[in-house]
């Protein structure tokens, strides 16, 4: 359930997100720990920086080690030692992102070996775990079938044939025992034609409302049927750039009374003003009393932006994908930067970084740049608006030459500053006055 406590003169929407692994405070980001893990990171090191909930994939899990076999084991927060509310991913994505170019209609056969080289390549590809089929079988003749039922696709770990409907990935993430679910859609590319565009908002809608039933029968029939056990179901609209695609997907999806609204599509390959342009609409037309969750997206002035918009909820790779590559998120001291962002990316593999004898960010309190890893025994603590380095942290030098070397407390460091640098931002967002 979520609860509206106040909406700031900014646009941005301050409220709590129950759920039955505890409280969150909104607006908020999730660290994306695709197979149950978050690439790096401890769970206490999260729940220490002020994490409050992780993403995990339900295509992932289901394909290995299986969502069965997590829940023998005691479902998937006992699994990976996460204490926290977890929202799943449907899996959508990276089942149609195997088609060739995303670019696919009703009864599309895509062979999955054109489309998994063209998703490796994609920016804001998921696949990152065991994503490379190149190698492992040449002569694999895999696909991607879509049809009103559901969507039949080959594993990219084995080849094995697969058929997800909209109460299948439901029943998964029951089975994962998860906090928020998200049903099975079609995520067309931003190159689709509108015909396509048109086609991916009817399968999702239907899906949708399949999904919907089969989940309230399974709650109504079960445990869940306990208020404060009970999961969370979202919506997931699309339309692509249509505006009267995207309200119509919107207006379809609030009728059938989700728990909250996902709007979904926007991380692929739009221009930024134009996707900005369906943010507001977004915020405009959604329920005030249901979370919106903005997926994929972004950076964080892409966030900033997007709490202005009316949107609560972010997940993205970025901070941890950036990070395994040398680049970090710092925040810009002066006015603004010439491209009137807030905060600037650099990359510490750059030369310009080899005898740079400061931490990170002179103005950041996380652990890379404070130092003191591992003091505070088991202490939690909440990121501290506005703490500074205090001088005992790590150098850039220093991290630069982990990460030439390609030492794992290099990735470390930078993953930790990323995440520090994303969590603290939703923590200012959210004590704005």
């Amino acid at each position: 359930m979520y609860v509206l406590k106040r909406k700031l003169k900014n646009g941005t929407r301050v409220g709590k997100l129950y759920t039955p692994h505890g409280m969150i405070s909104a607006p908020f980001f999730m660290p994306v720990g695709t197979v149950g893990s978050v690439k790096a990171m401890m769970p206490a090191e999260l729940r220490a920086m002020g994490a409050e909930i992780i993403l995990s994939n339900t295509y992932h899990l289901y394909l290995r080690p299986g969502e069965k076999n997590i829940k023998s084991l005691g479902g998937l927060h006992k699994f990976m030692n996460w204490d926290g509310p977890i929202l799943t991913d449907s899996g959508g994505y990276q089942v149609f992102s195997l088609a060739r170019g995303n670019n696919y209609s009703k009864n599309t056969v895509i062979p999955a070996q054109a489309g998994i080289q063209a998703n490796q390549t994609q920016q804001n590809n998921f696949l990152d775990p065991g994503s490379q089929a190149t190698g492992r079988d040449d002569t694999l003749k895999s696909m991607v079938k879509i049809t009103d039922d559901g969507v039949e696709f080959r594993s990219h770990l084995d080849g094995s044939k697969h058929f997800f409907t909209p109460e299948k990935v439901i029943d998964i993430q029951l089975d994962l025992g998860v906090d928020i679910l998200m049903p099975l859609d079609v995520c067309p590319s931003g190159k689709a034609t509108r015909e396509e565009v048109e086609e991916a908002v009817r399968l999702t809608t239907e899906w949708a409302r399949r999904a919907k039933a089969h989940f309230d029968k399974k709650v109504a029939s079960t445990e869940y049927r306990v208020p404060s056990k009970r999961p969370l179901l979202h919506g997931i609209i699309q339309g692509g750039l249509y505006e009267d695609l995207r309200r119509k997907s919107a207006s379809e999806l609030i009728e059938l009374d989700f728990d909250g609204y996902s709007v979904g599509g926007l991380a692929v390959d739009f221009e930024t003003r134009d996707m900005w342009n369906i943010v507001k609409l977004m915020g405009e037309i959604l329920p005030e009393d249901k979370q919106r969750y903005l997926m994929g997206v972004g950076t964080p002035d892409d966030i900033i932006k997007a709490t202005r918009l009316g949107m609560d909820m972010f997940d993205c790779v970025l901070p941890t994908r950036l990070a395994r590559h040398g680049s970090v998120y710092i925040k810009n001291q002066k006015q603004k930067t010439k491209n009137d962002s807030e905060y600037e990316l650099i990359n510490l593999l750059k030369s310009e970084y080899r005898l740079d004898d400061k931490p990170i960010d002179e103005n950041c309190g996380c652990e890379a740049c404070r130092g003191n890893f591992w003091s505070r025994g088991n202490s939690e603590i909440s990121p501290k608006i506005n703490a500074k380095a205090d001088g005992g942290g790590f150098s850039r030098a220093y991290i630069s030459h982990l990460l030439r070397c390609n030492e794992i407390l290099g990735h470390r460091l930078t993953t930790t500053h990323n995440l520090w640098t994303y969590l603290n931002l939703m923590c200012e967002l959210r004590t704005e006055k």
